[in-house]
């Protein structure tokens, strides 16, 4: 009953907020986002226990304040992904802009194919769009499934319709990492979101002086296939979703090759540190994230990480 609860409701927003006017949607949004942020749930108080991380000098009052701004930005997320089908080329353009997209547009040209590599910061779904509808690169992603089965498949129907090719990470006969290598020695586009390590066999990386985990696919992809491995960080400016498309990390002159990826990923999460430190409010981590907040000495226990992701309700990329 539960499932199909939580699929209704998701069908209704879908149809619903489609319907409303952007002011109306643009309220009700922040509305929502100040009661979940007022109720001090599990989410809200883990996105103030890693932004505290994020910036270790702010007062508690003043964590709170950032936390209220990142629950206002993760429901600004989920009001636009509700209304992004409606929206014409046009309208996609004047809600992104993006730098350094001569490092992707590079890539591609030269056949060597590129791993766009994000966190989880403002809307990744907006800014493949716009790859797909202004840069003209089809892309394919990788969706953890969520309960119920048919919420899933709401989800990869929408990703699809904006012009995504999306793999289950899991529950398919298919290999997913053996699919995404043969994607990019055909010279395309793969966008993976990479910050957060739910299988508990991530690679181990220093972020904001502490360790954490990350998985290790876009680094190994990239070391496997000969593929461009661009981080790409996002922010909210206003009406508007910022892109920056940094440089490639290159694969390291390391005849150890398990070095060689766990450094590229290194590097990896250090760009995103910059860009989270810039914009925290921006970076909707509402899950233990650090070592030190898993349980059992520091190990993810998978049903941990699917009940958080079921909290969550949101089927971001992984590999």
């Amino acid at each position: 009953m539960r499932e199909k609860l939580v699929d209704s409701g998701y069908a209704a927003g879908w149809a619903a907020l489609k319907l409303l006017p952007e002011p109306v949607v643009r309220v009700l949004g922040d509305q929502l986002a100040d009661f979940t942020w007022r109720r001090r749930g599990r989410g809200v108080l883990q996105l103030e226990k890693n932004l505290a991380r994020v910036r270790p000098t702010a007062s508690p009052a003043q964590v709170r304040e950032l936390s209220r701004a990142g629950m206002r930005s993760y429901l600004r997320y989920w009001m636009e992904s509700f209304r992004l089908p409606t929206w014409n080329d046009r309208k996609i353009a004047d809600r992104m802009q993006v730098e350094g997209t001569e490092h992707l547009v590079a890539a591609m040209e030269a056949g060597r194919g590129a791993v766009i590599a994000l966190p989880h910061m403002a809307n990744w779904d907006l800014a493949g769009a716009w790859v797909v509808r202004h840069l003209g690169f089809n892309f394919t992603t990788v969706a953890e499934r969520l309960k119920p089965e048919s919420l899933f498949d709401r989800f990869v129907a929408y990703r699809e319709g904006l012009g995504m090719e999306v793999l289950a990470l899991t529950g398919s006969d298919i290999s997913v990492i053996g699919t995404l290598a043969r994607r990019l020695r055909a010279g395309k586009l793969i966008c993976l979101v990479g910050d957060r390590d739910l299988s508990a066999a991530g690679l181990p990386v220093e972020f904001f002086g502490e360790t954490t985990r990350m998985p290790a696919g876009p680094a190994a992809l990239a070391q496997r296939t000969g593929a461009a491995l661009l981080p790409v960080t996002l922010w909210y400016d206003g009406p508007v979703m910022r892109a920056r498309i940094h440089p490639p990390i290159e694969v390291p002159d390391d005849p150890d090759r398990q070095a060689a990826k766990a450094a590229m990923t290194q590097a990896m999460a250090d760009v995103w540190a910059t860009g989270i430190a810039e914009h925290p409010q921006d970076w909707h981590m509402l899950q233990r994230f650090w070592v030190a907040d898993l349980p059992s000495e520091g190990a993810a226990r998978p049903q941990d990480a699917q009940q958080e992701q079921e909290t969550s309700a949101e089927p971001t990329s992984h590999a």
